[in-house]
């Protein structure tokens, strides 16, 4: 078991878990409201909200018409 090899790759992982918590910091930091239209990429991954399919109120329409 070579120590300063343990040594070295703990020091990269430390480095690494760094880098992440400062791009999880940015991002929290930057969450605020924006103003105006969201970017087609983001609208198409927005999950739909409302009734679910096969709810009363959609069966109704559909036997109605």
């Amino acid at each position: 078991m070579d120590v300063n090899k343990i040594i070295n790759e703990l020091r990269q992982e430390r480095v690494q878990i760094e880098e992440a918590i400062l791009s999880l910091e940015r991002l929290a930091r930057g969450r605020g409201r924006r103003r105006g239209r969201p970017p087609s990429w983001l609208s198409a991954t927005k999950v739909r909200t409302g009734r679910p399919p096969g709810s009363k109120n959609g069966q109704a329409k559909k036997a109605a018409a």
